[in-house]
């Protein structure tokens, strides 16, 4: 009797321990989807009460906010079809789940099985320009951070005429610490 005891939780524990290796799945998680998922809760947030029932209204609004996206945000709006070039449109799989105010998290979760490019967009890292030499940077990484604060550069032909046009606008958009 006590051999056949012994033996029953000799089991369960060896079954616990086999579960404990066995991947589970627990679905998506927001660093795996970053750009959809703040685009989402971004776009969610800015509809109002009478929009967010009807899914016609909400396809029409998103369209709305991707005239205006940029960058990854953008490329977001391409892949779902809200922007005119778009080569297919999901939009229905994006309205009817925000007219059921279904959290971001699992919308994204549903357009990822639809078309997996969705998850693969990361947002670019953000320079800091307090703790960056700025006669270091690229061009490129310049005209980002004025792109990046709604900016442009008229005139600007050299590097340091991108660094003037920064150091000009830096009061503005960063916070200095005291």
């Amino acid at each position: 009797m006590i051999y056949v005891k012994m033996l029953r939780i000799e089991v369960i524990l060896l079954f616990i321990s086999i579960l404990n290796f066995l991947p589970i799945s627990h679905g998506l998680k927001e660093a795996d989807c970053e750009v959809c998922v703040k685009t989402v809760e971004k776009f969610a947030a800015s509809l109002d009460d009478s929009v967010k029932k009807d899914t016609k209204k909400i396809e029409d609004e998103f369209r709305l906010f991707c005239k205006t996206a940029k960058n990854k945000e953008q490329r977001f709006c391409y892949y779902l079809g809200g922007v005119e070039e778009s080569a297919t449109g999901i939009l229905g799989e994006l309205s009817k789940p925000l007219s059921w105010s279904m959290p971001a998290l699992k919308i994204c979760e549903k357009l990822k099985k639809k078309d997996a490019q969705v998850c693969d967009l990361r947002f670019d890292k953000q320079i800091d320009v307090n703790s960056v030499d700025l006669k270091k940077l690229k061009v490129k990484d310049l005209k980002k951070i004025l792109s990046d604060w709604d900016e442009d550069c008229d005139g600007c032909l050299e590097k340091t005429d991108y660094i003037k046009r920064i150091n000009e606008l830096k009061h503005k958009y960063v916070k200095t610490e005291l």
